[in-house]
């Protein structure tokens, strides 16, 4: 059982974290959070050392319910070919998931903490390589099952089709289109027919 410590922290990054998402680390004030949880000042940073420290738990938490839904999108199928093509569907509805957090949290935190808040870009870095390096396990498991081309570049391929989801995802949220994801996410399976299958 978890103790009323652990209750607080888990309860307080749950209300806060769609708030740091939205406004940012420098856009979020310490009355945002209090109001936020109906908690004090002094319990805020009973349970957490600083609002740094709570930005990224707060991120950490956004990143995995992301992470979370992608994976449970792919676990319908073991061929890792069927898995590329559910990664772009995931995505073409990913605009509607992401207002529930805020944003998407990669892209948020990625333009706000970079001159603000280095543990927090470093955080982003990571939650990219990871995103990165998920899609080229994807690609080289087709390779082994010869259901993707041997001959392709699985880093090259990974850098590109995340490169052209997070424009896609920009685009969308600057112009609140859904349709920038949708033709990118077109594109993507265009490319996986003609260049990674086998």
């Amino acid at each position: 059982m978890q103790t009323k410590a652990v209750q607080t922290s888990e309860f307080i990054i749950e209300i806060v974290a769609p708030i740091f998402n939205k406004n940012g680390y420098a856009g979020t004030s310490l009355s945002d959070i209090t109001k936020a949880t109906g908690l004090t000042k002094g319990a805020i940073y009973g349970n957490f050392k600083n609002k740094e420290e709570l930005a990224v738990a707060a991120f950490d938490t956004t990143v995995k319910k992301m992470l979370r839904r992608i994976s449970d999108h792919q676990a319908t199928t073991s061929s890792p070919l069927k898995k590329l093509f559910l990664i772009t569907d995931f995505y073409r509805n990913y605009y509607d998931f992401s207002q529930e957090l805020g944003g998407c949290p990669v892209l948020n935190m990625g333009v706000d903490a970079k001159h603000q808040n280095p543990l927090l870009f470093e955080r982003v870095k990571y939650t990219i390589s990871k995103i990165k390096g998920n899609l080229i396990k994807i690609l080289e498991a087709g390779q082994q099952l010869k259901e993707i081309n041997h001959k392709i570049d699985s880093q090259l391929y990974a850098k590109r089709i995340y490169t052209m989801v997070i424009g896609a995802i920009f685009m969308t949220h600057t112009m609140e289109d859904n349709s920038y994801l949708i033709h990118t996410m077109d594109q993507i399976d265009t490319m996986i027919n003609n260049e990674l299958m086998q």
